[in-house]
């Protein structure tokens, strides 16, 4: 909602286009303290701006059935999209990561989850005409180093990875620079990450994506299959402040998850640290499924799965492995896949050309 359509003052309407503050969210997201700098009003001015814009929220119009189908409404009524970088995989997402919600991207190691995430934090720097959101991006990793030699590549091919995008708007942008890294070894420090630094961020517009990696990482590391209840608990208010940090910022959340072996096709074989949904975490031709259980997979709003598949494809002196990008859940979302292979410039959609045929080129 634009500020204009905003019943105000004359004096704080004038202000609001002199600190630059176009929309609602925009007034919302920032402290009061901050809010009073950049408008030069009184506390009690500022107090009746925010009051005015958290009105005006409270009060949009009750979401159908069928606004929900279409993907509007309950978080991603915005209509903002995250694009994936490649109009292949943004077909299958109907435009990108939805914001105001949390995507769950599952796989085995080596599928390309961490090389997606790490574009993602690329294409989020764009301009909203190509996609992006015009801001950064918190990188939270949870076992592994951050993954800087293979972000550099990234940023030097973006060129070859975006030929829609003109030569002038990505040499204006500064990637290394808008992608802030943090690393949490337990489930404490994750936490005033979350609650803290990241919420700092947001709330100064320096970021728009929020990628952690991994979410299976340490609660496998600090639980036995004995603690499941307690585990589950702290799980859920992991999910909770994903959750509120998603919708207060209007934001795309992306956690990175692992991925455990089935090795029965009813729940009853499944133990604490592997079991799931049965009809939407895993599909019929894979016996894999995103860990965590039932009890996080109820927290998502949307579940990606990468699979790496038999063969390979080629494009000039480059090859790689086969993968397929997969739609396990969402309620905007037909549930369907696309083949895909990571190159130098990062993940992009396979084409019938590129298909591999007798299991590999």
């Amino acid at each position: 909602m634009s500020c204009d359509d905003l019943e105000l003052r004359p004096p704080l309407r004038a202000a609001l286009r002199r600190a630059g503050l176009k929309h609602v969210r925009d007034v919302l997201r920032v402290p009061a303290v901050d809010l009073q700098v950049l408008t030069g009003l009184c506390p009690h001015e500022v107090q009746e701006l925010v009051s005015k814009a958290a009105a005006a929220c409270r009060t949009r119009p009750p979401i159908t059935a069928l606004q929900l189908q279409l993907g509007q409404g309950c978080g991603f009524d915005s209509g903002l999209r995250l694009s994936l970088g490649c109009p292949l995989l943004d077909e299958l997402l109907r435009g990108g990561l939805p914001a105001g919600g949390v995507t769950e991207l599952s796989g085995e190691s080596g599928a390309g989850k961490t090389q997606l995430a790490l574009q993602l934090c690329m294409s989020v720097q764009y301009p909203e005409r190509h996609g992006g959101l015009r801001s950064g991006a918190l990188y939270v990793c949870t076992e592994d180093a951050f993954p800087i030699k293979r972000l550099q590549q990234l940023i030097s091919e973006q060129p070859a990875l975006r030929p829609d995008v003109g030569p002038d708007v990505i040499h204006c942008l500064s990637f290394a620079d808008n992608v802030y890294v943090e690393h949490a070894a337990d489930l404490d420090a994750l936490q005033l990450v979350l609650s803290r630094r990241a919420r700092v961020l947001l709330a100064r517009g320096l970021v728009r994506l929020l990628v952690v990696d991994s979410a299976a990482a340490l609660f496998r590391s600090e639980f036995q299959a004995d603690d499941w209840l307690e585990r589950n608990k702290r799980l859920l208010a992991f999910a909770g402040v994903l959750q509120q940090l998603s919708r207060e910022f209007n934001v795309p959340v992306l956690c990175v998850n692992q991925v455990t072996d089935v090795f029965g096709q009813s729940d009853d074989t499944l133990g604490p640290s592997s079991s799931s949904s049965s009809s939407s975490s895993s599909s019929s031709s894979s016996s894999s499924s995103p860990a965590l259980g039932l009890a996080w997979a109820n927290q998502v709003m949307v579940r990606l799965m990468m699979r790496r598949l038999p063969g390979t494809v080629c494009k000039g002196e480059q090859s790689s492995a086969l993968r397929r990008l997969e739609v396990l859940f969402a309620p905007h979302l037909a549930r369907d896949g696309r083949d895909a292979a990571v190159w130098r410039e990062g993940v992009r959609g396979v084409t019938e050309e590129e298909e591999p045929g007798g299991g590999g080129v």
